[in-house]
């Protein structure tokens, strides 16, 4: 066994990063930050029947995001990866605030209706956030520019968890919309369909509402200004396109994820505003 493997590859990569890893149940354990890095142990790392390694998110039921988050593809889990991985940076973590030390805290990937990769967001301890694209020609496969060099965008705009979404509206599901992706997945991680725009208050668009006609939706704002205003937005463009849309407050907190932070559950989220409410509704019929 030779540090060529991909297993010890990985688990030299995680431990370059700082992500604590233990051995539990026969795998290498790791926290999930492909969902923000807030759940130990969620993600297990296995050595495969026939080389290679094998890995399992607990929370996606997979391992894209996960790998999206460490910068790997799937030819990276062979042990002998495909000869274009040679040309790849020794360092897929780099982000363009690297520069001022910052580091990766979390990544959060874009997909369209068939699950593939529309661009990506990272967060950085510093709480910056970098938007990219994937770009085969380049040696890391990614372009931190959604737009080109006259500031036309290049990639199409949709909603976090695209297909997440389309699947809860089929099964007739509440869809939850809030203001950033960490608050989106602490939802996630409660049982709920949420999703969110790129790039925080202010960019929901009727393009991002399409995706909910016919649809349930709860907004999730936050409790401050810009959280007030950027709920308005997005009731706005959901007149005539959504079912019933409802605005709810965190009960602690400024948001979604310090609502969960503090114990509380789903259906304790303070109910603030129903501009489209349901018509059997009680607060309406009465």
């Amino acid at each position: 066994m030779t540090d060529t493997i991909a297993f010890n590859r990985l688990a030299d990569l995680l431990g370059s990063m700082g992500e604590p890893t233990r051995y539990q149940g026969g795998a290498l354990r790791t926290r999930g930050i492909c969902h923000d890095g807030d759940s130990p142990n969620t993600v297990a790392i296995r050595r495969g029947n026939n080389g290679g390694v094998v890995i399992h998110c607990h929370k996606c039921n997979g391992n894209a995001e996960f790998l999206a988050a460490i910068g790997w593809t799937e030819a990276d889990l062979f042990d002998e990866p495909l000869e274009r991985q040679r040309d790849r940076p020794a360092d897929d973590t780099w982000i363009p605030c690297r520069d001022r030390g910052h580091k990766r805290v979390a990544q959060y990937i874009y997909r369209d209706e068939n699950g593939a990769v529309v661009h990506g967001v990272t967060r950085c301890d510093s709480k910056c956030f970098a938007q990219w694209r994937p770009e085969p020609s380049t040696k890391s496969g990614r372009r931190w520019s959604l737009n080109d060099a006259d500031g036309s965008r290049l990639v199409r705009l949709v909603p976090y968890r695209l297909p997440e979404l389309l699947a809860a509206k089929e099964a007739d599901r509440v869809i939850f919309i809030c203001e950033g992706e960490k608050d989106a997945l602490a939802l996630v991680d409660h049982g709920l369909v949420a999703t969110c725009n790129a790039g925080g208050a202010g960019k929901w668009t009727t393009e991002h509402a399409r995706h909910l006609e016919g649809a349930d939706v709860t907004i999730v704002a936050d409790r401050d200004g810009p959280g007030r205003a950027h709920a308005e937005q997005v009731v706005s463009t959901l007149e005539g396109v959504a079912r019933t849309v409802y605005v709810v407050q965190a009960r602690t907190g400024k948001d979604a994820y310090d609502h969960f932070a503090a114990g509380h559950t789903d259906s304790e989220f303070l109910q603030v505003w129903a501009p489209f409410p349901d018509p059997q509704d009680p607060a309406v019929t009465s």
